[in-house]
């Protein structure tokens, strides 16, 4: 175990485990106060099209998303994310077929094995699941306008990549191997359509920063029902619908 990974997982302690089989959609779950803990934070993965140095409309600088430490496993919160707890920014998500938001639903039984804890998710989020276990894994989502408009309200959880992630389709699977930035928490507030992009760009998300510390002490949830695209293409979902169905958030293994 690296000391970067050993140090996260002697600071995190061995996180609760709690029966949290579904959640409904309830816009209480997170009012507008960091200091207030969410009742769980939504796994997902978040890759260079949304977070990265230089990237509008935050143009963070290398320090800001610990770009100079990035590594396999880094789990370090990201330096801009870890000093400016309870502020509100813009983040933009990516472009259909390229996006940048990803949800979780299937925690392979490999990442059980891989670590300290008897979690996958949790294994995976102290960085202890070796590269060789990263690729295919099944049912990575990547997130489109409805998906994201879903999470509003909900608090995330998320392992940044310092590169883009790989989605195959049909089947639907995932390659999360590669170095990392860090990890990021925050509250989803607002999904609105982007004007300013291109054709194929996906929506900017107004979030509220979270302590990465206090988002890890809650139940972590896989986003379950996110919709599933067909192709990289279809559907061509880039602009929030006005009425989106209750996420189902379930217990991650």
């Amino acid at each position: 175990m690296n000391l970067i990974r050993l140090r996260n997982v002697l600071s995190w302690g061995v996180p609760a485990l709690f029966l949290f089989s579904i959640v409904a959609c309830d816009p209480k779950d997170n009012p507008d106060d960091p200091g207030a803990l969410p009742e769980a934070a939504v796994f997902l993965t978040i890759d260079e099209e949304s977070i990265d140095n230089g990237n509008p409309p935050n143009n963070f600088s290398e320090v800001d998303v610990n770009d100079q430490l990035a590594a396999q496993g880094l789990r370090l919160p990201l330096q801009y994310f870890k000093d400016n707890v309870g502020k509100t920014i813009d983040l933009y998500t990516g472009e259909v077929g390229d996006e940048a938001w990803h949800a979780l639903k299937t925690i392979p039984s490999s990442w059980i094995f891989s670590g300290p804890f008897s979690n996958g998710s949790q294994n995976f989020l102290a960085g202890e699941v070796e590269e060789d276990k990263l690729d295919k894994t099944p049912d990575v989502t990547p997130l489109r306008a409805t998906g994201l408009k879903m999470l509003i309200g909900k608090t995330v959880i998320a392992v940044v990549y310092d590169s883009e992630i790989s989605i195959n389709y049909a089947p639907l699977n995932c390659n999360l191997k590669g170095e990392n930035l860090g990890l990021v928490a925050f509250d989803v507030l607002e999904v609105t359509e982007r004007t300013d992009g291109s054709t194929g760009s996906l929506p900017k998300v107004k979030i509220m920063i979270r302590s990465v510390d206090e988002a890890l002490t809650v139940p972590l949830v896989l986003f379950s029902n996110a919709p599933v695209p067909q192709s990289s293409s279809e559907p061509f979902d880039k602009a929030p619908p006005v009425s989106v169905a209750a996420p189902i958030l379930v217990t991650a293994p």
